[in-house]
C-alpha cells in the first residue's frame, strides 16, 4: 500500500463521515491528504496529521476527529492498525501483504514507475543554455546543461509536455569579431583587438580553408562574412556534439537572428504597444516595466534606432507564448539576478501573469579542483574550462551526478579525485554500484532457475515479504513517485539524487541482513520466500535505474 493509496483511503473515510453528518467541513473534503513515513521507529509504517489540519475547520477537537477517522480507517483492506498519538496524529500500520504489493507494482510499471500526472496538461518551455556560437561550451554552461536537463526530465515524469530550448546568441558585434579572428588566423595576421583567442580559432581556420581554399581570395567584405558564417556553423555543430556526448539533447535551437529576420521583434513590440505599456521619450522607445515592480523602465529602441538586448528578450518571450507554452522557465547564471524583476515585469506588460507564465531560476558558480587547485585554463580554449575537457577528465556520469545532487542556487566546489574514485564515499559510485548489485543478484538467480513470475498478480505472494527490513525497503520504494513529483513541483532534481542515496543505503542494509537472503544456500531448494525476494530485488533495480535516468546518468549492470 503506497502513501497515495492511503491518502485516497483517508479521503474516502472523510467523505463518508461528512455524508453521514459525523463532521462538517464548510469548504468541503480535501481531495488529497498528506501521508508520510514517520521519523521515529515504532510509530507505524505511515503517519498523517489530517485531524490536526481539519479539526478547527470541522469545529472539533483534533483527537476526537482522529478517533472518528481511526475507526473507519482500521476497516480498510490492507490496514493492520491505526493509533492516535499526541494531539491527534494518526500512526498507520499496513499489513505485510498490502505493503509487499508495492514490489509487484514497481516491476509491472517498469520504466514508467515514478511517473505521475500532477502536471498533466501543462506545456512548459525550459530554456537552460543561452550561449554565443563563438567558442566551446564552458564550465558555466555545464551546470545548467545538467540541472536544466534534469528539471526537464522530472517535469516530464510529472506529466508535463516539455520543450528543451537552447538560445543561440548569434547576433551582434561578437559574431563579427569571431569571424575576424578566424580570418586573421587563416591569413597569418594578428588577432584583432577584443578578438577571440585559443587554439580552437586556429583549428577552425584550418578546417574552413581545407574545405574551401578559395575563401582566402574573396574580396575583404565577402571573406569576413564567409569566415564568420562557416565558423559559426562549425562551432555550433561542436557545441551540439559535446552536449549530446554529455547526454543533454535540446528540442529547439533557437536563433536570435531569426527573431529579426522574421520580423518577430517588430511584431512583439506591436503586441506590447497594444497592451498600452510602451511609450516614447527622448527619441527612444521604452517599456514601462515600473508599473509591475521593476526598478526602472527599460529601453527597447535607442534614440539612434538600435534595438537593445531587452527588445530581443521581449520578442523571444512573446514568440514562446505564441508557440503555446503555458510556462516559460529561464535558467540564468549568478550574474543575472537583475533579470528576474525585468522578465516578470515584461511578462506582465505583455498581458500575462508573471507568477505563472514566467519563472526565472538563478544558478551559482561552480569550481572544480585538481590536486587542491582550481582548474582555470584550457589547453584548447584559452582562459576557460571547456565542457569537452571536463568530460574527458571526469566522465559524463560522475560530472552529471555531482552537479545534479546539489541545489543549483548554492555555490559548488567539486574535487576531481573525489567525484571519480571507485569508493562508497563517492555518491555516484555508491548508487551505480547498488544498481549493479541488483543486476548481479538477478543473474545469480537466473543461474539457479529462478525467474520473475509471468503473472505478478497470481505468481507472487506479497505477504512473504514480512521482515522488518523488507518493510523499510518497500516503504522506500513506495516513496519514489512522491519524490519525483516534489522534485518537479519545486524544480529541485537534487531531491532525486539524495533519495537514490538513501534508497541504496536501505537496500544495502536489507542485503546485509542474514534473515533476508534472496538466494537459497547450498542444496537448499528454491522457496516461495526466495521468489518473493527476487521480485523485491527487481523492484529495487527498477527504481534505481529510473532515478538515475531522471538525472541523465547511466545505470550500469556491471562495475
Amino acid at each position: 500500500m503506497t502513501p497515495e493509496q492511503l491518502s485516497t483511503a483517508i479521503v474516502d473515510v472523510l467523505t463518508t463521515l461528512s455524508s453521514e453528518g459525523a463532521m462538517t467541513l464548510p469548504d468541503g473534503v480535501p481531495t488529497n491528504v498528506t501521508v508520510e513515513r514517520p521519523r521515529q521507529k515504532g510509530h507505524g509504517d505511515y503517519a498523517t496529521n489530517v485531524a490536526l489540519q481539519l479539526g478547527k475547520r470541522a469545529g472539533m477537537n483534533p483527537r476526537d476527529l482522529a478517533a472518528l477517522v481511526q475507526r473507519r480507517l482500521a476497516e480498510v483492506e490492507g490496514v493492520a492498525g491505526v493509533e492516535i498519538a499526541g494531539p491527534g496524529f494518526l500512526n498507520i500500520t499496513v499489513s505485510a501483504g498490502a505493503q509487499g504489493v508495492v514490489a509487484a507494482e514497481v516491476v509491472a510499471a517498469g520504466a514508467a514507475y515514478g511517473h505521475t500526472d500532477t502536471l498533466h496538461g501543462e506545456k512548459i518551455d525550459v530554456e537552460f543554455i543561452s550561449a554565443n556560437p563563438t567558442g566551446p561550451l564552458h564550465l558555466g554552461h555545464t551546470r545548467w546543461a545538467v540541472v536544466g536537463d534534469a528539471i526537464a526530465r522530472v517535469l516530464e515524469a510529472a506529466g508535463a509536455a516539455v520543450t528543451r530550448e537552447f538560445y543561440i546568441n548569434d547576433r551582434g558585434n561578437q559574431m563579427n569579431l569571431f569571424g575576424a579572428s578566424i580570418e586573421a588566423a587563416a591569413l597569418g595576421r594578428p588577432t584583432p583587438e577584443d578578438g577571440y583567442h585559443g587554439a580552437y580559432i586556429t583549428e577552425l581556420a584550418h578546417e574552413i580553408v581545407a574545405a574551401d581554399p578559395t575563401i582566402v581570395d574573396l574580396p575583404a567584405a565577402e571573406r569576413l562574412v564567409a569566415f564568420r558564417e562557416q565558423g559559426y556553423a562549425l562551432q555550433l555543430a561542436d557545441q551540439q556534439k559535446q552536449l549530446e556526448r554529455f547526454n543533454t539533447v535540446f528540442d529547439v535551437w533557437f536563433s536570435e537572428r531569426s527573431l529579426h529576420d522574421s520580423d518577430d521583434v517588430a511584431a512583439g513590440l506591436e503586441k506590447l504597444r497594444a497592451q498600452g505599456h510602451l511609450f516614447d521619450a527622448d527619441g527612444a522607445l521604452w517599456m514601462r516595466t515600473t508599473d509591475f515592480g521593476d526598478d526602472k523602465d527599460r529601453v527597447l529602441i535607442r534614440s539612434n534606432g538600435e534595438l537593445t538586448y531587452f527588445a530581443s528578450d521581449t520578442a523571444y518571450y512573446v514568440n514562446k507564448r505564441e508557440r503555446g507554452f503555458d510556462r516559460c522557465i529561464y535558467l540564468l547564471g549568478a550574474d543575472h539576478h537583475g533579470y528576474v524583476g525585468r522578465l516578470k515585469a515584461m511578462a506582465a506588460c505583455a498581458g500575462d501573469d508573471p507568477e505563472r507564465n514566467v519563472e526565472v531560476l538563478i544558478g551559482q558558480l561552480v569550481k572544480i579542483l585538481r590536486d587542491g587547485e582550481e582548474i582555470r585554463l584550457s589547453k584548447r580554449a584559452g582562459d576557460i574550462v571547456s565542457l569537452e575537457e571536463l568530460i574527458d577528465e571526469i566522465g559524463t556520469d560522475p560530472l552529471r551526478y555531482s552537479l545534479a545532487r546539489y541545489p543549483a542556487d548554492s555555490p559548488l566546489v567539486l574535487d576531481v579525485a573525489e567525484i571519480t574514485k571507485a569508493s562508497n564515499d563517492n555518491p555516484v559510485y555508491y548508487v551505480q554500484y547498488g544498481h549493479a548489485r541488483t543486476c548481479r543478484m538477478m543473474e545469480n538467480a537466473a543461474e539457479l532457475g529462478m525467474s520473475l513470475p509471468v503473472d505478478l498478480a497470481s505468481g507472487f505472494d506479497p505477504s512473504l515479504l514480512s521482515h522488518e527490513r523488507e518493510g523499510v525497503l518497500l516503504r522506500a520504494l513506495a516513496e519514489f513517485p512522491r519524490v519525483v513529483a516534489s522534485a518537479a513541483e519545486l524544480r529541485h532534481p537534487h531531491r532525486v539524487a539524495r533519495y537514490l542515496e538513501d534508497m541504496t543505503a536501505v537496500f544495502n542494509r536489507w542485503y546485509d541482513t542474514r534473515e533476508c537472503r534472496m538466494l537459497p544456500q547450498g542444496d537448499e531448494p528454491v522457496t516461495p520466500v526466495n521468489e518473493a525476494r527476487l521480485v523485491l530485488v527487481a523492484a529495487t533495480r527498477t527504481v534505481l535505474a529510473n532515478g538515475l535516468a531522471l538525472l541523465g546518468v547511466s545505470a550500469p549492470e556491471r562495475m
